[in-house]
């Protein structure tokens, strides 16, 4: 069976496997698993600029995935007192492969880090420490931990289409960020009951979504499922050119 194919952007870190102790490029697991479920072949696509777009024309759909912080310097702040330390080979790639990525109608889905990114290529900025505007941690309350929250979605947007409903019982968040001044041509699609933007498309795109909570984390596919058949979609296009 031809499967679609589904790049996920990955992180650089040091970790430890084995007798090992070093620098890796690594994903979280439930990443893959979630577009394997989908009936997609991930594929892990390392951060480094210099060679990453060539990844492009051997996908058929992407997967931002979560993350460090963007560093300010792409939406013109300076770093905040809570702001991580920069990723810039994230950054650049991510950076990179989204613009290219949407420029030629591929299939996308940003998560957490991923939908932030996508606001800042388009011209948008961030809340650099969310308590600070919502004035509690109801988004990442615990370390190292997901908790939940419900969200309300936007009827008639592409989000409310592949969730089948308009109201979520909870979604699994973690984040210290989120979107501010809105990127340019796109549209707010959900919301925390704090108001914070918690999804965002382009209407103008087949599939380009952007998801503030961590969908892999939970017990509801949809989100992969409608990637994936975005993916298959293209593929059968393109092998029809």
């Amino acid at each position: 069976m031809d499967l679609p194919v589904i790049g996920i952007t990955a992180y650089s870190a040091r970790a430890a496997w084995g007798a090992w102790d070093a620098e890796a490029v690594l994903l979280p697991r439930p990443y893959v698993e979630a577009v394997a479920r989908a009936g997609a072949v991930p594929v892990v696509l390392p951060p480094l600029p210099e060679v990453i777009a060539g990844a492009l024309p051997r996908i058929d759909a992407l997967v931002v995935a979560g993350g460090p912080d963007v560093e300010p310097v792409h939406y013109g702040e300076r770093p905040g007192a809570h702001t991580q330390p920069p990723n810039r080979d994230r950054d650049e790639s991510e950076l990179l492969l989204l613009r290219q990525a949407v420029d030629s109608g591929m299939p996308i889905l940003g998560i957490c880090r991923g939908m932030q990114l996508l606001n800042v290529l388009r011209g948008g900025t961030l809340h650099q420490h969310l308590p600070d505007v919502v004035h509690s941690e109801t988004h990442a309350p615990e370390r190292g931990s997901y908790a939940s929250h419900p969200v309300s979605v936007k009827p008639g947007t592409k989000l409310a289409e592949l969730l089948g409903r308009t109201e979520v019982e909870g979604v699994p968040t973690y984040h210290h960020q989120g979107v501010d001044l809105l990127g340019t041509d796109l549209e707010p699609t959900a919301w925390a009951p704090d108001g914070t933007l918690e999804a965002i498309e382009d209407p103008d795109l087949p599939f380009c979504v952007g998801v503030q909570w961590h969908p892999e984390a939970g017990d509801d596919p949809a989100l992969f499922d409608g990637l994936a058949t975005a993916a298959r979609a293209a593929r059968e296009v393109t092998a029809g050119r």
